[in-house]
């Protein structure tokens, strides 16, 4: 099997730098090449494209996305695996090697050299709402991001009213989302407690980042208590009696009694538009 070739190579790369993954960088090897088929055709790669790859690990991934685009910047934040990449992916020369803390970089747009690109990354499961929360509200923003997240998270992104919650309704503001593949443990070495997903998320364009602050606020003040209601909540921390939110929220037609997770976008954006003059 395919996975067993790349693991037989994880551990004989493994073995020839005399490492072994390290469990607080959230390092779990893919092992499985059909998988990284699977990111790749999700990322509609082409010979034009600049890849940024979070956290290549041993540099499977990034092998590959060498040979199929223009270039490639991964972003290592652990030095033992910078010194292995460097040696192992010597011969390609369209492979840039960063040692960075990928929530930490500043100069992005220089790294980039001001060009357009795309995320491709197996994240350690840590950093996902970081690294996602990042890349949709500073600049420069992707073309797309393919992620490998834990299962459970990504079911959390794509998730709608009424199984919403804070991240979901964060990321659809900003983002289109899907999952694309789920991905069984046992295709990681070593191999990770929960499965995984692959999941893709598409940058919406002409945000009003203005309004999305304000309608922060509101999705903060909506989940800060998720098993109260909303009236409870908006209640609490506007420092309004319930029957007063009962009111405001009876004008654009949303029941006050619902808790966050059953609201939609739209009626977020209501609730913004009633409240905007009290944020």
């Amino acid at each position: 099997m395919m996975s067993n070739n790349l693991k037989i190579k994880t551990l004989q790369i493994l073995k020839k730098y005399k490492i072994k993954p390290q469990k607080r960088y959230g390092q779990n090897f893919l092992i499985n090449e059909n998988i990284i088929k699977k990111i790749i055709l999700a990322a509609e790669i082409t010979k034009e494209d600049t890849i940024l790859e979070i956290g290549p690990g041993l540099g499977f991934l990034t092998k590959i996305l060498a040979k199929k685009t223009k270039k490639v910047i991964a972003i290592e934040k652990d030095e033992n695996m910078v010194k292995i990449l460097k040696e192992e992916l010597k011969e390609f020369k369209n492979i840039k090697i960063i040692k960075e803390d990928i929530l930490k970089i500043k100069n992005l747009n220089e790294i980039l050299e001001n060009k357009k690109y795309k995320i491709v990354a197996n994240l350690p499961y840590y950093i996902t709402g970081p690294v996602i929360k990042k890349f949709l509200t500073e600049e420069p923003f992707p073309e797309v991001l393919i992620l490998m997240v834990q299962k459970e998270v990504a079911q959390r992104i794509v998730a709608k009213s009424p199984k919403g919650n804070f991240l979901s309704n964060f990321i659809q503001y900003l983002a289109n989302c899907k999952i694309i593949s789920y991905i069984d443990s046992h295709n990681f070495f070593p191999k990770p407690k929960v499965n995984s997903a692959i999941i893709k998320i598409i940058p919406k364009k002409n945000i009003d980042f203005n309004f999305f602050k304000n309608f922060l606020i509101i999705l903060k003040v909506g989940f800060l208590h998720p098993r109260k209601t909303i009236e409870n909540n908006f209640a609490e921390f506007f420092k309004l009696n319930k029957s007063s939110v009962r009111e405001l929220f009876q004008k654009v037609g949303i029941d006050s009694r619902k808790r966050a997770e059953s609201l939609t976008e739209k009626e977020w954006q209501n609730i913004l538009q009633i409240i905007k003059e009290k944020i």
